[in-house]
């Protein structure tokens, strides 16, 4: 198994290792423990029953009767960072305001309610609101609590990206306007901190540019699948923004942002035809838009897990598919390591990085 397949193969397969660093509910992707995986950033399905163990900084592969095996691979976990241990003024822990991702990454969402969560509108993947009603973390996020956590993060941590989303509002905006205000907030207080900002094709594309003023150096416009059978059944709400909105955002987004500089997530494993991903993918590069592949995974919380059932892509499909897309990312020049922050720059949910985008 090469390094592209094992990678694969653990993000479906999971891992035993104690992650202090790890993520439960929440908007997705999955309930993964963070890792580094020979240096790289990596978020991995901990599971008891993984047949993938780590012993001395090493991968293991457990093969029953012969024993764990060596695979040639470094894994490690991110350790708890010390932000962790602070609280605001008013008592709020650091944690529940933002949380780190990887080893250098600080993710917030700004608001943590949507108002797609009836479950008839819901996204089937996404957990938006079950780790607010778990107490792990705050509905509102303001910009001056959000500036005095991206400091410390940085300061006592090392960090050097942060991603911010949003539950989507009525607004024309979709929740960009609280987004920007707590960008340039974040700017004043660390100017260093790279900000990928991330949110749904706003009614007025003015909002983008809005975003990219308050000091956002990329975006996230993540449409998750451009089959519209497949967004209608996973995304009855969302798919009401049609793809040519989509696509008008997207080009919007790299006219203000630039080439390389917006993505997109599209998830393997919801029903449609592996075939087409590398189509999507082709079209989304060719606007300058990354399209940023992870495989559907099984997420505590949501109506795709709790109430259908839906088990993750197989290796097979999920290989070839990632495979394919790193290829044509290569062939355009447009790798992951090159946006300034964000999921593509970190890559620890998918495996094109591994597989050279």
């Amino acid at each position: 198994m090469d390094a592209v397949s094992r990678r694969v193969d653990v993000a479906l397969r999971g891992l035993r290792i104690a992650a202090p660093v790890h993520r439960e509910a929440g908007a997705g992707p999955s309930d993964d423990g963070h890792v580094l995986w020979n240096g790289e950033q990596a978020v991995i399905p901990v599971k008891a029953d993984s047949p993938y163990l780590v012993s001395g900084g090493r991968l293991l592969l457990d093969t029953g009767d012969a024993g764990p095996i060596d695979v040639g691979i470094d894994v490690a976990p991110v350790h708890r960072p010390r932000f962790y241990d602070l609280t605001t003024a008013d008592g709020t822990s650091y944690e529940q305001i933002a949380r780190l991702h990887g080893r250098n990454v600080l993710a917030t969402t700004v608001v943590q309610t949507c108002v797609r969560y009836d479950e008839d509108q819901r996204c089937r993947f996404c957990a938006i609101e079950a780790s607010l009603e778990a107490g792990a973390t705050i509905a509102v996020k303001t910009p001056a609590m959000l500036a005095e956590v991206a400091r410390a993060a940085v300061d006592l941590d090392g960090v050097e990206q942060m991603v911010m989303t949003t539950g989507t509002s009525n607004g024309w905006d979709r929740g960009a306007k609280h987004l920007a205000r707590c960008v340039a907030a974040i700017k004043a207080a660390v100017p260093e901190l790279a900000i990928q900002v991330q949110i749904e094709p706003p009614r007025d594309l003015r909002a983008i540019r809005d975003l990219h003023d308050a000091g956002a150096e990329s975006i996230g416009i993540h449409v998750e699948s451009m089959d519209d059978a497949v967004r209608q059944r996973w995304m009855p709400g969302k798919s009401t923004v049609t793809l040519d909105e989509y696509r008008a955002a997207w080009a919007e987004a790299v006219r203000v942002f630039g080439r390389n500089q917006v993505s997109t997530y599209l998830l393997v494993g919801l029903g449609e035809d592996p075939d087409d991903v590398p189509r999507w993918a082709d079209e989304l590069i060719a606007l300058g838009v990354y399209p940023f592949v992870v495989p559907f995974r099984p997420l505590r919380g949501t109506l795709a897990t709790d109430v259908d059932g839906v088990p993750a892509p197989s290796r097979t499909i999920l290989e070839t598919v990632s495979r394919q897309v790193a290829a044509l990312l290569v062939a355009a020049g447009m790798l992951g390591s090159e946006q300034k922050a964000g999921c593509a720059a970190c890559g620890a949910c998918g495996v094109l990085k591994t597989a050279g985008a």
